[in-house]
C-alpha cells in the first residue's frame, strides 16, 4: 500500500505536461503576449528565459483550471490523496481566495458563522461580499505574551447553543503563533449540531506530513481547509490548496459538501487565466512533501527546538514552546513556530523586528507589541539559526532596557451592531480619529501582519480600540485597511 502511494505521489502531472510542451517548440499565436519572453527582453533577462517559456496559457495538453479534465484533474487527485482529503483544488489567488471560497460555500446572506475574533481579514472581507454574519468567540489572550489563544471547547459549545441556526464553525489551526484549538473536539461538537467546520490552515501545511505535530484539519474530520502551500510547503508565493473533507460518522448531522459545488464557488472569483508557474510549483511541492515531508519537517522541528534552547539561554528573551499547552485554550502547539517574547529585554517585538532587519540584515516574519516570529520551514539551515541567535544576543546587549510590563491586551471584545456587508455598503462619512468613539465603523483596521482586525465593518468604535491603534502607531506597526492610512480619519456609518 505504502509502495503504491509513493509510486503515485512521485508523479507531477502539470510539471510533466509543461516539460513536454516546451520540448515541442510550439509556435505561440495565443496569450500571453510576451511570446515566451521574446516580446519583453528586459523582463526575460530579469526572470530568466526558462521562467518566461513556462508562463503559458491554458490549452488542450495543459488542461484548464476552471474545468480540469486531464493533467490538472490528476494533480488535484494526487494532492487530495497526499493531504488525506476527499478533494483538493489548486488555488492561484493565495489562501485568501481559499478562505473566501470556504465562507461562500457554507453561508449565504444573513447566515451566521461562529468565528474566533483572531481571524484573518480575508474572513471579514468574505462576509462583506456574501453577507454572512459573524458570531465571535473570544479566544482569550495570554496574560504574559499578549497573544490570542485558541477557542475553548466550552466557549464554542456556548456559541452553538446560543446560535443554533449558525451554519458553520470557523477555526484557525494553527494560529500565526502556533497555538492550536481542540479541532477534533470542535468538529465532533459542531457536526452533532448539524454545523460544518471550516479551517484556516494557512500556517499549517506541514501538519499533514508529520506525526510529531498537531492534528491537521483533514485528519480531525473538518469539512474544508484552506492550506497556504507557499508558507511552509515550498511552493511559489500566492499558491495554495483548498481541501474538502468531512467526517463520515453517525454523529455527523452536517450536510455533506459537494466538491462539484465548491468548484462552482471557486469559479465565481478565481481567475480564468491561472498561472502555470503557480500550478506547477504546487504540483512539485506536493510531490516533495508526499515523498519526503516527514523527514523534512522533523528537521524543521529539530532546528526550532535548538533555536528555542539557544535563545532562552541568552537571558531575557522567551522563545515559547510546548510548555504552554493547557488542554483548553492551548490544546496543542506547532513546534515549528519560533515565537520570541521580547518585553523582558525592554523592547517591543516590532522594535526587535526592525533592529534585526536594519542592523543585522535578518528579515523576520513579523513583530507585534511583545513578540516577533521567525518562520521556519523546509528551506532553513542551522547556520541561519545561529546567526539569528547571535544577533538577538547583541541586540539585548546594545539596545536592551528595563523590562516592559505595560502592554495593551491584544484582544478587544467587539461590539457588533451591523453585519459587515451592511456597514461596508451603507451611507458613510469620514470623521476625525479622536472623535469617532461611539460611531459604527464602515471599514476594517488592523496591524499587519498578522492581519487580524482590530476593528471590522459594523462594529462600534470604543476608546479602547483607539488607544490600541495609537499604541500600535507609536511602536511602528503597519496599520492597514483604513482608507486614510494616516488614521487621522475613520470611515463610519452615517
Amino acid at each position: 500500500m505504502e509502495k503504491d502511494f509513493l509510486k503515485r505521489q512521485s508523479r507531477a502531472p502539470i510539471a510533466e505536461a509543461l516539460e513536454d510542451y516546451t520540448s515541442e517548440r510550439v509556435v505561440p499565436f495565443d496569450v500571453p503576449g510576451h511570446k515566451h519572453g521574446r516580446g519583453n527582453p528586459e523582463l526575460t533577462a530579469f526572470l530568466g528565459e526558462r521562467t518566461m517559456t513556462l508562463d503559458v496559457n491554458s490549452m488542450k495538453p495543459l488542461d484548464n483550471l476552471c474545468h480540469p479534465v486531464s493533467v490538472i484533474k490528476e494533480a488535484e487527485e494526487l494532492a487530495a490523496e497526499a493531504f488525506g482529503a476527499k478533494a483538493a483544488f489548486f488555488m492561484v489567488g493565495g489562501t485568501t481566495s481559499s478562505v473566501q471560497a470556504m465562507v461562500f460555500t457554507v453561508a449565504a446572506r444573513g447566515d451566521k458563522i461562529i468565528v474566533p475574533r483572531n481571524v484573518h481579514r480575508s474572513v471579514i472581507y468574505a462576509m462583506v461580499l456574501c453577507g454572512a454574519i459573524p458570531v465571535y468567540v473570544d479566544p482569550g489572550a495570554h496574560e504574559q505574551l499578549g497573544i490570542a489563544l485558541g477557542m475553548q471547547l466550552s466557549d464554542v459549545e456556548k456559541a452553538i447553543l446560543e446560535n443554533p441556526d449558525a451554519k458553520a464553525v470557523f477555526v484557525n489551526n494553527p494560529t500565526y503563533y502556533g497555538i492550536c484549538s481542540d479541532v477534533r473536539g470542535i468538529v465532533k461538537l459542531a457536526h452533532s449540531h448539524g454545523m460544518q467546520v471550516i479551517v484556516d490552515e494557512a500556517h499549517g501545511t506541514h501538519l499533514s506530513f508529520s506525526d510529531n505535530l498537531p492534528v491537521s484539519a483533514m485528519e480531525a474530520g473538518a469539512d474544508m481547509a484552506a492550506v497556504s502551500m507557499h508558507k511552509s510547503g515550498g511552493s511559489l508565493t500566492q499558491s495554495a490548496f483548498l481541501l474538502v473533507g468531512g467526517e463520515e460518522s453517525g454523529e455527523n448531522k452536517a450536510p455533506a459538501i459537494s466538491p462539484a459545488y465548491v468548484r462552482q464557488i471557486i469559479n465565481l472569483t478565481q481567475t480564468t487565466s491561472g498561472s502555470y508557474l503557480f500550478l506547477s510549483s504546487l504540483d512539485l511541492s506536493r510531490k516533495r512533501l508526499a515523498l519526503h515531508g516527514k523527514e523534512l519537517f522533523d528537521k524543521v522541528i529539530e532546528m526550532a527546538e535548538y533555536a528555542r534552547e539557544e535563545i532562552n539561554s541568552i537571558g531575557g528573551y522567551y522563545a515559547i514552546g510546548s510548555e504552554l499547552i493547557d488542554g483548553k485554550a492551548i490544546s496543542d502547539f506547532d513546534k515549528t513556530k519560533l515565537v520570541i517574547h521580547t518585553l523582558p529585554v525592554g523592547l517591543a517585538g516590532i522594535e526587535v523586528y526592525d533592529l534585526l532587519r536594519d542592523e543585522y540584515d535578518i528579515q523576520m516574519e513579523f513583530g507585534d507589541f511583545g513578540n516577533c516570529l521567525a518562520y521556519l520551514s523546509v528551506g532553513d539551515r542551522v547556520r541561519e539559526i545561529e546567526r539569528l541567535v547571535g544577533a538577538l544576543s547583541e541586540i539585548r546587549r546594545h539596545f536592551g532596557k528595563a523590562p516592559l510590563v505595560s502592554l495593551p491586551n491584544s484582544y478587544i471584545a467587539p461590539s457588533v451592531v451591523l453585519s459587515p456587508q451592511e456597514a461596508f455598503y451603507a451611507d458613510t462619512e469620514h470623521v476625525e480619529f479622536n472623535s469617532s468613539v461611539g460611531r459604527i465603523s464602515a471599514e476594517s483596521i488592523m496591524c499587519y501582519p498578522p492581519g487580524i482586525p482590530v476593528l471590522a465593518p459594523g462594529e462600534k468604535i470604543t476608546e479602547e480600540v483607539l488607544e490600541y491603534l495609537r499604541f500600535a502607531q507609536e511602536k511602528g506597526c503597519q496599520i492597514t485597511g483604513a482608507e486614510d492610512s494616516s488614521l487621522r480619519t475613520i470611515r463610519v456609518v452615517k
